[in-house]
């Protein structure tokens, strides 16, 4: 698959429910409302979807959500899409998760074929752990940590850097990450959903977090990709890297070689715009999958050349649809 600039659309995230066991500040609001179930697409109508876009190229999926291990038994998807992986079909299956759920899961998802897991975690503070996600408990979610580590997983740690939260944490963050030998991403906040949170107060620069970085720790631009947005750094002291997922500071939209599927149907060419195509009536009408494929190829026809997100002119929200719906 290739879109109208040329980009080679290889790498497909699926969020498998909108619902989550935390409510962070910056993607949720309070009360939120969940989809119906007769919405939610089955976990054999994901798998025939993912399998489409393994036929038609994709060689990465990121299992995503909300938070994906709270979707009952959606361990069977991870299994079947597991299977796919090899020569002919994915090179990498992956999922993103809070860690809640991790202790429980770590090591089916290594028996699955998973390989690596990214985990947010935005603080390692636990009052501030707690405040950030309004009821998370922060001891659970590094028992899952710990538990996939000594599963086999390769874990990275998600951050989404936000001003009067965890600006002053990055470099006790960094040492953390170090010692237990895990990488670490910062994240720009980005103006997705309406929630309580002004993130024009919240956002910081990832410009100036390099900057204090350096202050204390040796960076040095590495080679590695993980075939996301992520510019990473090698970090001398400790051997492992940070990668530095910058939306607003510096666009990184001129190398996208991903799309977005949620766990309705909708698939999504940017997460940064709204134009969307609905996959679902084509699963439920009964069609096969050379229509199923051509939907796909339609869409990915209207894939943009990027976001347009600017954090100043983000009030409420630049776009309406809350990350959880997108996963990210």
């Amino acid at each position: 698959m290739i879109d109208p600039f040329g980009r080679h659309i290889s790498y497909l995230r699926v969020s498998v429910t909108d619902r989550c066991d935390l409510r962070c500040v910056y993607c949720m609001a309070e009360d939120m409302t969940f989809l119906p179930k007769a919405e939610v697409l089955t976990l054999e109508e994901l798998e025939r979807l993912c399998g489409a876009f393994i036929t038609m190229g994709v060689k990465k999926i990121r299992l995503t959500g909300g938070e994906p291990l709270v979707r009952r038994n959606v361990m069977s998807l991870v299994e079947a899409l597991g299977r796919r992986i090899g020569p002919a079909g994915l090179e990498e299956l992956t999922l993103t998760t809070n860690g809640t759920q991790l202790a429980k899961h770590a090591e089916g998802l290594v028996r699955a074929g998973v390989k690596r897991v990214n985990v947010s975690m935005d603080t390692l503070d636990p009052e501030g752990f707690r405040a950030a996600t309004r009821w998370g408990d922060l001891a659970q979610v590094q028992d899952g940590i710990m538990a996939a580590k000594a599963a086999g997983l390769r874990i990275k740690i998600n951050a989404v850097a936000l001003r009067g939260l965890n600006e002053h944490e990055f470099d006790r963050m960094v040492e953390w990450c170090g010692r237990h030998g895990f990488d670490l991403c910062l994240i720009e906040t980005m103006p997705m959903g309406e929630v309580a949170e002004d993130r024009t107060d919240r956002y910081l620069s990832l410009d100036v977090v390099r900057a204090r970085l350096r202050l204390n720790w040796s960076l040095s631009e590495s080679g590695y990709a993980t075939g996301g947005p992520a510019r990473y750094f090698d970090v001398a002291e400790t051997g492992t890297r940070i990668g530095f997922i910058t939306p607003l500071s510096h666009n990184f939209c001129e190398s996208c070689n991903r799309v977005r599927l949620t766990c309705t149907g909708t698939l999504y060419m940017c997460l940064g715009q709204e134009d969307a195509a609905d996959l679902r009536p084509v699963l439920r009408a009964g069609l096969d999958d050379v229509a199923l494929q051509a939907a796909i190829r339609e869409a990915i026809s209207r894939k943009p050349k990027g976001h347009d997100f600017v954090i100043e002119r983000a009030r409420p929200a630049a776009v309406a649809r809350h990350m959880s719906v997108t996963g990210g």
